[in-house]
C-alpha cells in the first residue's frame, strides 16, 4: 500500500540515486586537497555535485525521521513500509560511507564494519520474520544511526563548501573544529555500531540456534 510514509520512504529512496550519480558524473575534490588549502581561499565557489549530493542526503535523512512519525502516529505501518525504511536507510548509509572511504575521510575497516553489522541485523531480522517473529529496533540502533547520519553530512560539507563557509561556522569544516566534529560523529558511531551489533546478536541468538 502506497500511503504518504511509504512515498516518502520511497523518495529517500529517489534520494539514495540522486546522492549516488551527483557523485559519479561530477568532479569530487580530495580531504587532503581541502586541508591543505588555506581557510577561504580553498574553492571560488562550492563543488557542485558534492553539494547536489550533500543536499540529497540531508533530505533523505530528514525523511527517515518524518515516515516512521507519521506511519506511527497515524496508524499507517504496513508491511511495504517495514521492508522499505530501513532498507532505504541501509543503502544510503553504505553508499556515503562508501564514498567517504574512497576520498580518504574515513578509514576502509570501519567502513567494513558499518556494512557488516548492517547485514547482520538484516539477516538476523529475516530469520525472526520466518518465524513470525519481529526483532525491532532498539534505541541504540536509532543513537546510531544519528551519528553515522551527522558523520556523513559533517563530510559532505566539509568537501562541499571547504573555507567557503560563513566565518562563523567554517570551524566546523576546516582547521581543529571541523576535525573534531568529525571524529567524535566517526568513533562514536563507530562504538555504537559494535554495541547495537553485539545487543542484536544477544537477542537474537535464539533464532540462529535453531
Amino acid at each position: 500500500m502506497m500511503n504518504l510514509p511509504n512515498s516518502i520512504t520511497l523518495m529517500r529512496l529517489i534520494m539514495v540515486v540522486v546522492f549516488t550519480v551527483a557523485l559519479a558524473v561530477g568532479e569530487t575534490p580530495c580531504h587532503a586537497d581541502v586541508e591543505a588549502a588555506e581557510p577561504g581561499a580553498w574553492l571560488t565557489s562550492p563543488t557542485p555535485s558534492v553539494c547536489v549530493a550533500l543536499w540529497a542526503f540531508i533530505i533523505g535523512a530528514v525523511s527517515d525521521f518524518f515516515d516512521g512519525y507519521l506511519a506511527r502516529k497515524y496508524g499507517m505501518v504496513t508491511n511495504l513500509g517495514k521492508l522499505l525504511d530501513p532498507l532505504a536507510d541501509k543503502i544510503m548509509v553504505c553508499a556515503a560511507f562508501i564514498y567517504l572511504s574512497s576520498v580518504g575521510m574515513c578509514p576502509f575497516w570501519v567502513t567494513v564494519v558499518i556494512i557488516f553489522r548492517e547485514f547482520l541485523v538484516t539477516g538476523l531480522r529475516q530469520i525472526a520474520a520466518l518465524r513470525g517473529e519481529a526483532l525491532a529496533a532498539d534505541r541504540l540502533g536509532k543513537w546510531k544511526t544519528g551519528l553515522q547520519l551527522g558523520f556523513c553530512i559533517a563530510c559532505l560539507v566539509h568537501l562541499a563548501y571547504g573555507g567557503n563557509l560563513p566565518e562563523p561556522l567554517r570551524f566546523l569544516s576546516i582547521g581543529v573544529g571541523g576535525e573534531w566534529c568529525r571524529a567524535f560523529f566517526l568513533w562514536g558511531c563507530l562504538f555504537l555500531t559494535v554495541w547495537s551489533g553485539a545487543h542484536y546478536l544477544v537477542r537474537g541468538r535464539c533464532y540462529l540456534r535453531s
